[in-house]
Order: C-alpha cells, then sequence, then structure tokens
C-alpha cells in the first residue's frame, strides 16, 4: 500500500539529464561554448547567469505558490527572495557612492521576507524593484571597469563589489533550489 503525504512529487522538465532544471538546448544560460575573455567579463557573466537561475527556480509558479514560506519559523520564501536581492541591489549602491544612503525599499529588519505576501500586485512590484535595483547598480559600477578601484566611504574594491554580488546571488539560488522543491517537487541545477 502507497502511503499518503504532502509533500510533492520529485519532477524535472529535462529530457536529456534527469538532475538538470532544463534541457541544454533550452537553458538561456548555457552559451556557445565560448567563456568570456578577461576577469570583468567573467564576473559579469556569472552573475547574470545566478541572476536567470533565480528567475528560472520562480517561473511558473503563482502569488501563492511564490509566498509560501520554507520551515518555521523562518519567513523565506521565493517572493521574499526576490524581494531581499531588490533591496540588496539597492543597498550595494549605498557602498559605491560617497552620498546619502538610499532608503530601504521594505523598510526595517526581515521587511523584504515579511511583506512578501500572495498578491498578484506584490509579486509584479517586487520583479520591477528587482530589474530597477539591478540596472542601478549595473549601471553605477559600469562606470568603474577597473577592478583595483576603490569606492564609497569605506573604500571597497570595485573586485569585491561584484564578488559579492555574485556570492549572495549564489547562495540564495540555493535556497531557492529547496524552496522550489518544496512548493512543487521540480528539482534540478
Amino acid at each position: 500500500m502507497e502511503r499518503m503525504t504532502d509533500e510533492p512529487a520529485r519532477w524535472s522538465q529535462a529530457t536529456v539529464y534527469p538532475d538538470m532544471w532544463v534541457d541544454p538546448d533550452s537553458d538561456p544560460r548555457n552559451s556557445d561554448g565560448v567563456s568570456p575573455d578577461g576577469e570583468l567579463a567573467t564576473l559579469q557573466d556569472f552573475l547574470t547567469g545566478y541572476r536567470l537561475t533565480l528567475r528560472m527556480k520562480c517561473e511558473g509558479l503563482d502569488p501563492e505558490q511564490l509566498a509560501r514560506r520554507s520551515v518555521p519559523p523562518s519567513t523565506m520564501s521565493l517572493l521574499g527572495l526576490i524581494r531581499h536581492l531588490a533591496e540588496v541591489e539597492r543597498d550595494w549602491q549605498n557602498w559605491i557612492t560617497d552620498g546619502e544612503p538610499l532608503p530601504q525599499l521594505y523598510g526595517g529588519p526581515d521587511g523584504d521576507f515579511d511583506g512578501a505576501v500572495a498578491e498578484q500586485a506584490v509579486v509584479d512590484a517586487a520583479y520591477a524593484d528587482l530589474e530597477r535595483e539591478q540596472a542601478a547598480t549595473d549601471a553605477a559600477l559600469a562606470e568603474h571597469p577597473d577592478l583595483s578601484e576603490r569606492l564609497g566611504k569605506d573604500g571597497f574594491a570595485v573586485r569585491e563589489l561584484l564578488v559579492h554580488r555574485i556570492e549572495e546571488y549564489a547562495r540564495h539560488c540555493g535556497h531557492a533550489d529547496l524552496l522550489r522543491e518544496c512548493v512543487d517537487g521540480r528539482v534540478g541545477q
């Protein structure tokens, strides 16, 4: 007799390799096998790949699924991750400038996760916030192509800012893997 469970069955959309998210020919992160030239281009390529991975982990879900919390007492959800990364992108802009810091998008501690509620307007706003803040941080850093240049009040090197951004997205893509599997059982890199 098969036991009933609330856990979704594990599945993948991929048919070529069952542990992949999608088949290689359908994966927007795949290039023609040519790696970028230079350190700056390599760092930007990794950042782009992790950004795409996060979006892929959230695709095809409705607001309730995106806002679904992981394991109590955690407030983490896929929607919360989108909001959190928008907030973090904004904060990195503060690291770059000597001026007054930009205000937080979602308020106090954990506001990015606590405000991640299952409403389409909240989902749409989170994606718009993320795109806007990513573009603003990208534009600010594009003015400083020398990876050794030090920016802001604390003198962070451009290289350090780029590596830290990659680390932040990579870490949260790992969270997104587990969150997505809990939502509908979909697995893959």
